[in-house]
């Protein structure tokens, strides 16, 4: 597995309980990186007490969020209701990613076939005569070179995969109208607004916003491309907007102090047409490059992991999985990337294009947000898909523990 990502970790952690051998590469030295998915929805909250992790999991320092609320040019509605939805976790848990991958991390190390190798940065991949994937070149923390033989490279490295392109694989790419800025502000102690708005629209700016604890964790979004242009206002003129926006206390904001801040992400989408080759498989971002909209990345690339796991651990046994299989991978995964992806793209331009270009009109939502604030069950099927998924993924029955009740 390159890349120790949700993706990567929780597929070496699966591979490793069905007793095969597994390494996965992470280029850098621990997990703790700003500003990644931290939203945990209700899919993989189920799959860890399927693991036997979930516990382990309940004692990492987490806020729940059992609603998403929006407010829209002078509107606030509830956009998603995960209070109805079945089994036990009726709520998004919003947990530092890096804490939930030093779960799985933690847990992996305790299969004997399972080996983590931090600060190893794969460069390239090895190839046969036959122009089969096997295994990778790599540069370890001291930048000395080496390779490493497997029966199956899988690509977990995000949305800039070293692999994916190593291996000629080329994603379909689809036209976004943004890139985010993200920052942190203080939460005063006495905030009277705390976890209500998770995204606000107003006045040709879209902010959304995660409460963790002393802190939020904001996104703020600005056209695509726009960056330089923006940054050349002066880091007061950010303050000022980002202030007005969510009615947030000067004083709290003059804790971003420069730009150096506000860290940018900027934003791509994209598919694989085709998610293998011989001897090799993209999961996750690698292969679906998802818009941040709805905190989905994360779950879908768990997703992906346990459907991998399912589908190869007899194959990997038997000593070398073909393209069949890894086909069987992709179907099984494409159809809920796509529908994703083409639910985000309606929200990018029923929602996103127009408020960033100041078209959306003061106290009128746009008409499938006026549907969900005037049907009730209909923020509950939100709440469900957004949470659950249409045919969420569940652990292998070689890779269960513990007797929890998973219903």
């Amino acid at each position: 597995m390159v890349g120790g990502g949700p993706a990567g970790m929780m597929l070496g952690l699966l591979l490793a309980r069905a007793g095969i051998d597994v390494t996965v590469l992470e280029k850098h030295g621990d997990f703790l990186r700003d500003f990644r998915g931290d939203t945990v929805h209700p899919s993989t909250l189920r799959l860890l007490d399927e693991l036997g992790l979930g516990e382990r999991f309940a004692r990492l320092p987490a806020h729940r969020l059992t609603e998403m609320r929006m407010h829209i040019e002078g509107t606030t509605f509830v956009a998603a209701d995960l209070r109805r939805v079945p089994g036990r976790h009726k709520y998004i848990a919003m947990v530092p990613q890096w804490d939930f991958l030093d779960l799985l991390a933690t847990a992996a190390a305790e299969e004997p076939s399972f080996t983590l190798r931090m600060r190893t940065a794969v460069t390239g991949l090895r190839t046969d005569a036959a122009g089969r994937v096997t295994g990778v070149t790599y540069t370890d923390e001291n930048g000395a070179p080496g390779e490493l033989a497997a029966d199956l490279t899988v690509a977990c490295d995000g949305r800039d995969s070293v692999v994916r392109t190593a291996a000629g694989l080329k994603p379909r790419s689809f036209a976004v109208p943004m890139d985010v800025w993200q920052v942190r502000v203080p939460a005063p102690d006495d905030h009277h607004k705390r976890g209500r708005v998770f995204l606000s629209v107003r006045d040709g700016q879209v902010a959304a916003t995660m409460d963790r604890g002393d802190y939020y964790q904001t996104s703020y979004l600005i056209p695509k491309g726009a960056d330089a242009r923006l940054r050349a206002h002066g880091i007061a003129w950010f303050r000022e907007r980002l202030g007005e926006l969510l009615d947030w206390d000067r004083e709290a904001l003059r804790a971003i102090e420069s730009w150096d801040d506000v860290k940018l992400l900027e934003v791509t989408m994209g598919r694989l047409p085709r998610w293998y080759r011989d001897g090799l498989l993209c999961i996750g971002d690698a292969a679906h490059t998802m818009s941040p909209v709805g905190g989905v990345g994360v779950n879908l690339a768990v997703q992906d992991a346990c459907a991998a796991a399912r589908l190869l651990a007899v194959p990997l046994r038997r000593g070398r999985v073909g393209a069949a299989e890894l086909r069987r991978v992709q179907r099984r995964r494409e159809f809920l990337a796509a529908v994703t992806q083409r639910s985000q793209l309606a929200e990018h331009e029923g929602l996103l294009r127009p408020a960033l270009a100041g078209e959306l009109r003061p106290g009128r939502l746009p008409a499938p947000f006026r549907l969900l604030r005037k049907v009730p069950v209909l923020r509950r099927v939100a709440g469900y898909v957004g949470g659950v998924g249409v045919r969420p993924e569940h652990a292998p029955r070689f890779a269960r523990r513990g007797s929890a009740d998973v219903a």
